[in-house]
This record gives C-alpha cells, sequence and structure tokens, in this order.
C-alpha cells in the first residue's frame, strides 16, 4: 500500500507514534508536537515534523489534508472514513463499514480505465454535533 524504506527507528520517533496512536483527535503536527514535548522535553518541532513525513511514507501512519487547514495525522491506518467539522475543524472516525464489494469496485475500474486502485479515502463534511446545536441557537436568537 506504501512505501516501505527501511530507516532506524528512534526513541524520538517511537514517541511520536505511540502519542498519535493513542488519540482520536487527529492532531495538527502542531498539536501532536506539544503532546510529544511532555514525554521529551527537548524534541524540536522540525523533528516531530520530519518523522511524522517519514512515518507517512512508511505507510504507518495516515495524512489527512484539510484543504486550506493544516494537516491532520490519524495512527490508524485500516481503513475507516473521516468526517471534518466545517466550523470547529474536529476531525472524527466514522464507525461505519468501508465499502461492500471494495475489491470489485477496484477491478472494475481497472477493467475500464487501466488504473490499479491500491486504497481509497473517502471524507465526509458537515457540522459536528456541538457545531450544529450552536447554529440552531443562533438562528433561534435572530428572529
Amino acid at each position: 500500500m506504501f512505501n516501505k524504506i527501511k530507516h532506524r527507528n528512534t526513541k524520538q520517533r517511537k514517541v511520536i507514534l505511540e502519542e498519535l496512536k493513542k488519540t482520536t483527535l487527529h492532531p495538527t503536527a502542531e498539536m501532536l508536537f506539544k503532546m510529544v514535548k511532555k514525554r521529551s522535553p527537548k524534541i524540536s518541532f522540525g523533528t516531530v515534523y520530519r518523522n511524522l513525513n517519514l512515518l507517512k511514507e512508511q505507510g504507518q501512519i495516515l495524512e489527512l489534508t484539510c484543504g486550506k487547514d493544516s494537516c491532520r495525522y490519524d495512527g490508524d491506518i485500516t481503513p475507516h472514513y473521516h468526517f471534518f467539522c466545517l466550523t470547529c475543524k474536529k476531525v472524527f472516525d466514522l464507525n461505519i463499514s468501508v465499502l461492500d464489494k471494495e475489491e470489485k469496485l477496484y477491478k472494475d475500474i481497472y477493467k475500464k480505465t487501466g488504473l490499479a486502485i491500491k486504497y481509497h479515502r473517502l471524507d465526509f463534511y458537515g457540522y459536528c454535533k456541538e457545531c450544529e446545536i450552536k447554529m440552531k441557537e443562533i438562528k433561534k436568537s435572530d428572529k
């Protein structure tokens, strides 16, 4: 699925990966830097950022691009979908089943286009529960 380049596994990289795998916040590099700094006070932002890129290249983490917003990172590389809140910018895992008949879909695409699909992403955008409630309250108060 991803490029499996071998690199020496450093203590810093191990801490970064552990912190990322234990959260479901889908942190930005800056958020993750603050989390890792609690365990490794001497680590620099550049080190965190370089290791995130390396972990992504090795297929150990996912980088979620968020348009003009900062990228987010996910330690869960199993097939799953994400929901992006347009207001608060939080990212949520969606606990819904991944497309049924995925293998058949990939084969059909290959037959029609010659493109060999290795994986896919499907993201959803809208408003989380908290933001939806706030928006409804604002609409009510405007009346």
